[in-house]
């Protein structure tokens, strides 16, 4: 049984990349997302088919993945498709139903009341199996798997560090700028820090020396590990890159009343992942070299050997 493994890129892809040793999967998976230097690295020997890319409720972006769906599927070759989403999930879900082939969807971890749209949507798909990250809104259809985030804790260092090497990672969608975090850390960051700045396609009249849109996987994830800390908006793939580095960074939600993104999925994940204590959430406007501080006292530890995802694939 071939499984094709389905997400776009940034945080579903991370997600779906992090829980698939925990899926029970045979080795001979397939990935399909779109071609970026996140892809790129972190698929890096493994196989991948790129399709073409759609960003947050582009219809046209999903109509072109519809159709570059049946052709991948178009052979048999494929018995099984289990996606993380967003929109290109509905895309391949439609005709691989239509070709009685096994689906599963995993809401993303971001979405910590309710399903997103796209999960609205593929619930509509006969026969898919539907999985949320958080047990408090599992019903019926939607079954509680497990988390991404399972498996990591906070521990605290004795003392705090000069705060000398940041990362700022802000994402990389190419819809929404996160201008009021950067100009934000641009006054607070001490001026002889060394800074990696990833900023996507936000810009502000004083951009920071050096600033990158995008930054390969690998490379961001080593200079996580030597930062003294780590600044990121409270997209999924961010906060997860920054615990996989032992970092406990400052995660920053971006707001729906300022046009960062379609609505305030990150407020949720943000105030989730501060109660687990797993990052230090802060708004845009109210980060403080305090806060950058106080990070430094914390790392983040692997408490061991992870629970599987808890998820009903046919054998």
């Amino acid at each position: 049984m071939t499984t094709l493994l389905v997400a776009s890129t940034g945080g579903h892809l991370a997600e779906l990349y992090d829980l698939r040793p925990r899926l029970g999967l045979p080795d001979d998976c397939v990935w399909a997302t779109f071609d970026s230097p996140q892809s790129r690295s972190l698929l890096d020997g493994q196989e991948v088919i790129h399709v073409p890319p759609a960003t947050t409720r582009d219809a046209v972006g999903a109509i072109r993945d519809l159709l570059a769906a049946r052709r991948v599927l178009r052979g048999g070759r494929f018995t099984r498709v289990v996606s993380t989403g967003a929109s290109v999930a509905m895309s391949f879900f439609v005709p691989a139903s239509r070709r009685g082939l096994e689906c599963h969807y995993i809401e993303s971890a971001t979405r910590t009341d309710g399903p997103s749209l796209t999960g609205r949507l593929v619930a509509r798909v006969p026969g898919t199996g539907l999985y949320t990250q958080h047990p408090g809104w599992a019903d019926a259809r939607w079954r509680y798997g497990g988390t991404v985030f399972d498996g990591y804790q906070p521990v605290r260092q004795a003392r705090t560090r000069p705060v000398s090497r940041i990362v700022v990672a802000l994402g990389a969608h190419r819809r929404f700028a996160f201008p009021r975090l950067l100009a934000r850390l641009v006054e607070v960051v001490p001026p002889e820090a060394d800074v990696l700045w990833q900023v996507g396609s936000t810009r502000i009249p004083r951009m920071p020396a050096g600033a990158r849109a995008q930054v390969p996987y690998a490379e961001l994830h080593q200079a996580m590990r030597e930062a003294d800390v780590v600044v990121t908006h409270a997209g999924v793939g961010c906060a997860l890159a920054a615990l996989r580095a032992g970092r406990r960074a400052v995660c920053v939600p971006r707001r729906r009343r300022y046009a960062e993104h379609v609505d305030d999925h990150q407020v949720g994940l943000a105030r989730q992942l501060d109660r687990r204590g797993l990052v230090l959430a802060r708004e845009a406007d109210a980060v403080t070299v305090e806060d950058l501080v106080e990070s430094t006292a914390w790392r983040v530890a692997v408490t061991g050997t992870v629970a599987p995802f808890r998820w009903t694939a046919a054998a």
